[in-house]
């Protein structure tokens, strides 16, 4: 095939600079500084932890396990909603409506409160739901639109345009907080979430209006779509345990994948609660983490071309596994900005390259969403089993430090399993 116009390939990254300041504004920085603020052991109501559902939590083990929770709910939708998309020929539809879903309830938490927690926390899990359920749906887009030889550099330039938008909406809560937080701390952090919900609906508009829709022709017309999702994931599954190549990556996709995710979500939370760092400061982390992750995401996609995907997410795991050794160490302030600049070099690398190598492991097929469906349920069941276990651990030790041992054990398993991918390819060379 041949990969599409410049304005579908344009429309497309451009989702990723409509949706990232959810992942960058949200999930890391404004959300994890404001929550802290008002959870934190520090206000009376909540000295003995955060009560609910009977018992007391420490305050980032509960937004762990909500998150959590909300990861498992997609990692159940995601088959259903990608059968019904391939089927229906609507995917573009249920992006919309996943993306239209996340906007809204960024926008609700204005108004997160001490006395409206409960609401916090199911707008974070609301919007994460939104964020990932519309990325089934984008990522699936990747195989119709791009040729072989530009998946990388496609799917890097995703990922750019999504830490360039990230980092620009970013810096604009950034001067709300300079410039408001003397007469009210709290406003604008809350401005700043209404103002990410505009952002990521206005910007996705431009990607709605260039992304094709399939042909009618194309369509497929089945019954019982909703049972259909989880035997079109059965197929899937099927197929890829005759493929010992894209079987041994996907084994290792997950292993790692519990540690990449949640690094990206707990760092912050790390930087508040062992660092005691400024919310100012936190902010800069999380712009440098970005910018350093463009250069990333174009540095993996130029190495992958000279030395394949494979041998470079072998030495990027590696890195990640440094990354949390010298995270549980980690003391000072500097260590703290000296880690996350590391963090920011393998962050876009591994996902961009991760992506695109499934890209082009998967075999010819038009259910495109079908795999990129169990893609997907692949990352969000690991994400489910990390975030879990570093809240379980937390709650359990009252110290975030001992939660990283686990994300070291993960990154390792990840590690054995792309060694094994990689003679599983070599085999599969050798044989043609």
């Amino acid at each position: 095939m041949q990969t599409a116009s410049k304005k579908v390939i344009n429309g497309w990254a451009m989702y990723d600079w409509a949706n990232s300041v959810y992942n960058l504004v949200i999930t890391t920085t404004f959300f994890p500084a404001y929550y802290a603020a008002v959870t934190g052991t520090h206000n009376p109501e909540f000295k003995n932890g955060i009560h609910f559902l009977g018992r007391n939590f420490v305050n980032t083990e509960l937004k762990d396990y909500v998150l959590s929770f909300g990861f498992l709910i997609i990692a159940f939708l995601s088959p259903v909603l990608s059968s019904i998309a391939d089927y229906k020929g609507n995917k573009k539809n249920f992006m919309r409506f996943f993306c239209y879903l996340g906007a809204a309830s960024c926008s609700l938490m204005f108004f997160f409160d001490k006395n409206n927690v409960t609401l916090g926390l199911l707008s974070f899990m609301m919007a994460g739901i939104g964020f990932y359920g519309s990325q089934v749906f984008y990522n699936s887009y990747l195989p119709e639109i791009a040729a072989e030889k530009d998946m990388d550099r496609i799917s890097a330039k995703g990922y750019t345009m999504g830490y360039i938008g990230s980092v620009l909406m970013q810096l604009i809560g950034f001067g709300l907080v300079l410039t408001m937080s003397k007469t009210d701390e709290a406003l604008p952090l809350k401005i700043t979430f209404l103002l990410v919900g505009i952002w990521w609906v206005a910007f996705a508009q431009i990607t709605f209006s260039r992304l094709p829709m399939s042909p009618k022709t194309e369509r497929k017309s089945k019954k019982h779509a909703l049972v259909n999702g989880f035997h079109e994931l059965k197929i899937v599954w099927n197929q890829v345990k005759h493929m010992p190549t894209l079987k041994r990556f996907l084994t290792s996709f997950f292993f790692y994948s519990m540690g990449v995710q949640t690094v990206m979500l707990i760092a912050i939370d790390f930087g508040i609660k062992e660092l005691k760092l400024e919310n100012s400061k936190l902010i800069i982390t999380a712009v440098l983490i970005q910018l350093v992750a463009i250069a990333g995401a174009f540095a993996m996609s130029r190495l992958s071309a000279i030395f394949g995907n494979i041998k470079v997410l072998i030495i990027t795991v590696m890195m990640w596994i440094g990354v949390c050794i010298a995270g549980y160490f980690m003391q000072t302030e500097m260590h703290f900005y000296i880690i996350a600049s590391l963090v920011g070099l393998v962050m876009g690398g591994i996902q961009s390259l991760s992506r695109s190598t499934y890209s082009k492991m998967m075999p010819e097929t038009k259910d495109t969403a079908s795999f990129f469906s169990f893609y997907d349920v692949t990352e969000k069941l690991a994400i489910v089993i990390g975030l879990f276990s570093f809240g379980f651990i937390e709650g359990l030790t009252h110290n975030m430090r001992n939660s990283i041992l686990a994300l070291i054990i993960f990154f390792i398993l990840g590690l054995l399993f792309l060694m094994l991918t990689y003679r599983a390819q070599a085999k599969q060379v050798a044989a043609t």
